[in-house]
């Protein structure tokens, strides 16, 4: 049971740093085709985030799924508004994303890999995994 918790924490992270991202970059993107794009990705991160919750409560009632800490908050910011600062283009953005969403492949396929999981767990992580895979396709269009 303690493993399900720890890798919908791992996903729960995840979706959360992904709409953070999004949301720190949304203001400085100017083509409205990209920003579609990253709305729509950041929707999907947050429907991912509610179905974690709603698994999670399963595994674990007391508690609500881990999210990014303040601190990791605020790096990402000043991280983003650092090296967006004399670039604002498509292709840096896209890039600062890609780069956020390969962590989550890297981090979805080793729970897959090495974790004893449940198979609803499983099956979550899994699909996960394949959210950030085609996030990765649509974004690499715009490098």
């Amino acid at each position: 049971m303690k493993e399900n918790i720890n890798a919908l924490d791992e996903i729960s992270k995840g979706s959360s740093m992904g709409m953070d991202a999004i949301n720190f970059v949304l203001d400085k993107v100017e083509d409205e085709d990209f920003k579609n794009v990253i709305e729509t990705q950041y929707d999907k991160y947050k429907k991912m985030s509610e179905r974690i919750k709603d698994l999670y409560h399963k595994y674990n009632s007391d508690d609500e799924p881990h999210e990014t800490g303040a601190m990791t908050k605020m790096m990402t910011w000043y991280g983003v508004n650092m090296k967006t600062l004399t670039d604002k283009s498509n292709s840096k953005i896209s890039e600062l994303l890609l780069q956020g969403t390969n962590m989550g492949i890297i981090e979805g396929r080793k729970i897959l890999n090495n974790k004893e999981i449940s198979k609803e767990v499983r099956n979550l992580v899994s699909e996960y995994v394949t959210m950030q895979e085609e996030s990765v396709e649509v974004l690499k269009k715009y490098l």
